[in-house]
């Protein structure tokens, strides 16, 4: 037997050794085929970084969970991986290229994926690391990464069957644009900030009468790009204007004035001109009356050969540009301030442009339709919390064609090839045959596209291998609630349409971690928190317990640096109390406690077990681990070392070595269930007590959720032993209260609500007698007593025992006397005509409610000390 340390260390428990051993030993590899599969798949993170607390408070959640179900017997896979994360790892290359003094351009496609997968390799140990350090048990036999071999030829698998069956389509659309990373986005991949912002009314003159008209944009870059302009067909303001011509003030070109309802005659001026290639509305306008769709921008963001001699400019500086000349020109009617929402790219933060651009889509609806359906049936998935699933649903109900190619070179490249010559497009899992004769689409897809095969492309899909067959639809996904839409509703429908299944049975939805403060964490608030520096300084363990019980499902939760402190405290407890039982063991393995020959301390501590192996599992099952971890935290705490190890001191100095020996066995029985129920939160520290005391097998891995105790006891007894304990906690209030020193002997009488004598056990009442240095009595009903109401009971103790009359009255005789001074200071001054005369009001009316204050506290002094005076004569 390995003895515990003096003092608890994490660093001396969390070690990278015990890590490796666990994986070594194959305790987190899955397959065994006599148990219930359960399976977990990491939700991957981006190869971008090193992962956050968000990361780490997800995984914990999911560890959690993975080890619950291997003590109760599962046969459990939780999957590891990382995803590739297009846009945001390409980002990070071409940064480090940058700072290289080179760009992805300088060495071309093939040298940059060789940056990209040296990238990976590196960024992947790195997270391999934290996952080490946070303890997760992952099957690192099955890691899968999003652009490995395997779920390339998923994703070229589902890209195939969706675009034969009508699914996937091309075509020319408003996207949103990317300009610092050149590629398209979806529209869920744009945030949309308020940002103070101008609109501009330029003076536009009708071509056939020289009218002005007076139209207002946001964007006045995009004007060289303008085909129409448009009013609403009842205005009567511009009716017969309408089929005329007005000249584009930004490069001379006439411009149809035609009719539409869709234009507002409420807003602004109530004319509107049309952009269809920088504008999703004028898009559908455009091909509504056949208008052309010029674009007058790069890729770039730069104004291309449209915009004349603003040509190279970047957007915004033709912005300003343009407006400085239009002013000069007397164009510029008015500028008003609009503060708008504008959207974001998530990945780079640029504006994202609306820009006309030919892309690949998905057609949404049927998808979707399928999920919304099977969410009527058993199939369905469950969402915890349940609102959440409204949430999913409501998204799928409004949901858009989804644009999945990106203008990157680090993805899976789109499985499509032109041919050469005819222009033919050929779209297949593997290139055409004569392949020298197509050219291969250059863009990837969306990261979002391979991340939604997740759930089966790591478990072999499209092939049926034996863990597709063994280990699918998985079993919980862990994920907060903020990418419902980016992913988990895009698994649900690939899964639906590709496996005609769920990808999973139940979601746990969790919120964000915030700062103190309630802030969201970001680098520029600079509030992030780095997961493994709080691990090197507090511990894995202490980090787990507090994520895995911080909130409930579904909300978001504040990192409290001092609830991690608390946590550790909690852990310190359980050290130290895990050293008091080693030390009453010795050198010997106590066995099974004799149920038989239970001492009502015994009886009770096993009862709360029960109890507490009930609640936990109750919740544990609805993934309540903030609600597990607080009941287990009370037993501990409070049932176990606060007063079942105080109870054994009684016992393991009994004459009687079965008695001594049974405690000892007790108390290792109760310690071990304990260890067990709170490893999957806390999987460091209970191993190495585990191992220490050497509890059973080689380690805590392989253990089973412990089964409740059986042993014979009566209800009154149990109960009796929780009445014990609130009649001590009780005298040592009442100690306390009344200046009384612990080893002053009191009486005591337990009594019903009734006033009845309440009978303990004889074993009972010894305890109550001895841990709370009491006499227990039967009191004269008439005898004056304090009465404190206790577990449904009442407890009294003579008044007498609790008083020194000698001294109170001393100390009312010498209130009496303070008051009295007082009193007649009061009405001397308020007497004084000198004070009354030149005092100002506020100031008199102070003292005068002083003194009536003083007269009233005089009268109940005097009173009380009457009443003390009485009682001394009395005895």
């Amino acid at each position: 037997m390995k003895e515990l340390s003096k003092k608890y260390s994490h660093r001396l428990v969390e070690t990278e050794e015990v890590y490796e051993d666990w994986k070594s030993k194959g305790y987190f590899t899955a397959g065994d085929q006599s148990k219930i599969p359960y399976t977990i798949v990491i939700p991957p993170p981006n190869v971008t970084g090193k992962l956050h607390l968000g990361h780490a408070w997800d995984n914990t959640l999911q560890d959690t969970a993975a080890r619950y179900k291997r003590l109760q017997g599962y046969d459990v896979l939780y999957l590891p991986g990382m995803d590739h994360a297009g846009i945001a790892t390409q980002a990070k290359i071409d940064a480090r290229l940058q700072s290289e003094g080179i760009s992805r351009y300088d060495i071309g496609r093939e040298k940059f994926l060789e940056r990209a997968w040296e990238w990976k390799e590196e960024y992947a140990g790195f997270i391999r690391e934290q996952w080490g350090k946070l303890g997760l048990s992952l099957d690192y036999s099955r890691e899968r990464f999003t652009l490995d071999e395997g779920l390339n030829k998923a994703v070229n698998k589902v890209f195939v069957t969706l675009y034969n069956e009508g699914l996937i389509y091309q075509g020319e659309r408003i996207i949103n644009w990317d300009p610092q990373a050149r590629t398209a986005l979806s529209n869920i991949e744009v945030i949309h900030k308020e940002i103070p912002g101008k609109m501009y009314y330029f003076k536009y003159k009708v071509e056939e009468t020289g009218k002005e008209l007076v139209i207002a944009t946001t964007r006045p870059e995009t004007m060289f790009a303008d085909q129409a302009i448009f009013v609403h067909p009842d205005d009567e303001r511009y009716k017969d204007i309408v089929g005329l011509h007005a000249i584009n003030p930004a490069n001379g070109e006439s411009l149809p004035i035609m009719a539409d309802d869709y234009i507002d005659m409420d807003f602004g001026t109530a004319v509107m001109k049309c952009t269809p290639a920088h504008d999703p509305n004028d898009f559908a306008l455009a091909k509504k009356y056949g208008l052309k769709m010029p674009i007058c921008m790069n890729p770039d963001g730069t104004m291309n050969e449209l915009a004349h001699k603003y040509e190279g400019m970047d957007r915004f500086e033709c912005r300003e540009a343009l407006l400085k000349d239009f002013e000069a020109e007397g164009i510029v009617d008015h500028i008003e301030d609009h503060p708008h929402q504008v959207g974001h790219s998530e990945r780079t933060g640029v504006i994202a442009e609306p820009y006309l651009s030919k892309q690949w889509f998905v057609c949404m609806k049927p998808l979707a339709q399928a999920v919304l359906d099977a969410q009527k049936t058993d199939e369905k998935i469950g969402f915890i919390p349940q609102r959440f699933e409204h949430t999913f649903t409501q998204w799928l109900e409004n949901i858009e064609d989804w644009c999945i190619s990106r203008q990157l070179w680090w993805g899976h490249r789109i499985p499509a090839w032109f041919n050469n010559e005819t222009g033919e497009i050929y779209v297949g899992e593997h290139a055409p045959e004569d392949v020298e004769n197509w050219t291969q689409d250059e863009d990837v897809l969306d990261t979002w596209f391979s991340s939604a095969l997740w759930p089966f492309s790591t478990l072999g899909w499209p092939e049926e291998t034996e863990d597709f067959k063994r280990y699918y639809p998985t079993d919980l996904l862990v994920t907060g609630y903020d990418i419902i839409f980016f992913w988990v509703a895009r698994m649900a429908f690939q899964a639906r349409h590709m496996t005609n299944n769920r990808p999973f049975k139940d979601t746990l939805i969790h919120g964000l971690i915030r700062d103190a403060q309630g802030r969201k964490m970001s680098k520029s608030l600079g509030n992030g928190v780095d997961p493994i520096e709080v691990v090197n300084e507090k511990g894995a363990d202490a980090l787990r317990f507090f994520l895995s019980t911080c909130s409930a499902p579904g909300l978001d939760t504040r990192y409290d640096e001092k609830k991690i402190d608390a946590a550790w405290n909690f852990i310190n407890k359980i050290w130290n109390a895990s050293r008091y039982v080693q030390m009453q063991m010795g050198d010997t393995k106590p066995g099974e406690p004799d149920f038989e020959h239970l001492s009502l301390a015994d009886q009770w501590i096993l009862s709360r077990l029960n109890e507490t192996i009930d609640e936990t599992v109750k919740n544990m099952d609805r993934y309540e681990f903030g609600l597990a971890g607080n009941e287990l935290y009370r037993f501990v705490w409070d049932d176990f070392c606060s007063w079942y190890i105080e109870l054994s001191k009684a016992q393991l100095n009994s004459d009687q070595p079965e008695v001594r020996a049974n405690t000892i066995a007790v108390l290792v029985y109760v310690l071990r269930a304990i260890l067990i129920m709170l490893s999957p939160m806390m999987p460091f520290v209970t191993e190495h007590i585990y191992q220490a005391l050497e509890l059973g097998k080689k380690s805590i891995n392989l253990e089973s959720w412990p089964k409740k105790a059986v042993f014979t006891s009566s209800k009154k007894d149990v109960e009796g032993m929780s009445l014990i304990i609130a009649s001590i906690e009780t005298v040592r209030e009442i100690r306390q209260q009344y200046s009384l020193k612990p080893k002053d002997r009191l009486t005591v009488a337990l009594e019903t609500r009734e006033g009845k004598p309440y009978e303990l056990s004889e074993q009972a009442a010894a305890l109550l007698e001895g841990m709370a240095n009491v006499d227990l009595v039967t009191l004269d009903p008439n005898a004056e007593a304090l009465t404190r109401e206790v577990s449904g009971h009442v407890l009294k103790t003579p008044m007498a025992e609790l008083i020194d009359l000698d001294a109170e009255i001393a100390k009312a005789e010498k209130e009496v006397a303070r008051l009295e001074k007082e009193v007649t200071r009061g009405e001397k001054m308020l007497s004084n005509p000198g004070f009354t005369s030149k005092a100002p009001a506020a100031k008199i009316e102070q003292e005068t409610v002083k003194l009536e204050k003083n007269r009233s506290s005089l009268e109940q002094a005097k009173a009380s000390l009457a009443d003390l005076q009485a009682k001394a004569k009395a005895e």
